[in-house]
């Protein structure tokens, strides 16, 4: 963030993703075209509106991260953990399990303990994160159904991510100034993050997602706020205050409950 902005940096590195995963899109795009019924506008308009999704939950997250600590934004995002069966009630009007909710209250007490505690003292990049996970939640609400719908995973990863770095670039050529070398400054982060988080990553979850429910995906998911915790302190110098570490636990223990006490419930059903 020291080097370009966030719209432009999110633009390269998911470009770079597209480079990643074309060879491998091109293949499924040979085995779609022998079907007899093959994925028309409607398809078409689904991966679009994920592109944008991603480059909203993306440019969000970015942005916050340039005035919060990783730990943070790595734990404010895996706020889409329990959004996730909350998004499918609105939108499905599939009744969540009596669990969301006071798993979902607790992740709200544990950011205000993440913050520090005290008054209404979220900061704004804590804002911008909190703004992006809603993003992701319904990122990862459609992925896998429209994935399983089209059934060429590599295909629509690469045309979401070319959606999302051609809108993030061409939006950052409006509003941000780009310079030579400042890419060359941010060169090994845009190169990290564009060939394997997105390349490899975010492909993963979309081939994944075809085979694992939206819910259960957003948890196995969420083992990312240890890691962004883990390398915060380990690369960035991130310190926790007492109540800091407490936060942390609370979210991390609300969005593992959310998963686990349904299918405890199921299998005690089961028994009897």
């Amino acid at each position: 963030m020291d080097g370009v902005g966030p719209l432009t940096f999110t633009g390269i590195r998911f470009m770079l993703g597209v480079c990643v995963v074309a060879p491998l899109a091109w293949r499924d795009w040979r085995l779609i075209s022998r079907r007899e019924v093959r994925p028309g506008w409607p398809e078409l308009r689904a991966v679009v509106g994920l592109g944008f999704l991603l480059a909203l939950g993306a440019v969000f997250q970015q942005i916050g991260i340039g005035s919060t600590t990783i730990t943070n934004a790595g734990f404010l995002t895996a706020l889409y953990v329990p959004l996730v069966p909350l998004i499918s009630w609105l939108i499905l009007r599939e009744r969540p399990h009596w669990s969301v909710w006071p798993t979902s209250l607790g992740c709200l007490v544990g950011t205000w303990m993440l913050s520090g505690g005290g008054g209404v003292s979220i900061g704004v990049g804590d804002t911008w994160v909190i703004a992006g996970s809603l993003f992701w939640a319904l990122h990862v609400f459609f992925v896998g159904r429209i994935a399983e719908r089209i059934a060429a995973p590599f295909i629509v990863a690469c045309a979401q991510f070319f959606v999302c770095g051609v809108l993030c670039l061409f939006l950052g050529s409006m509003t941000e100034t780009f310079v030579l070398d400042g890419v060359w400054q941010a060169a090994l982060p845009i190169l990290y993050s564009g060939l394997l988080s997105v390349g490899f990553a975010y492909t993963g979850q979309v081939v994944g997602q075809r085979y694992v429910p939206s819910a259960d995906a957003a948890i196995i998911m969420s083992g990312e706020t240890l890691f962004a915790a883990l390398f915060g302190f380990l690369l960035m110098g991130d310190r926790l205050n007492s109540m800091g570490i407490m936060g942390c636990i609370l979210i991390f223990t609300c969005i593992i409950a959310v998963q686990l006490m349904p299918l405890m419930e199921a299998r005690r059903t089961a028994r009897v």
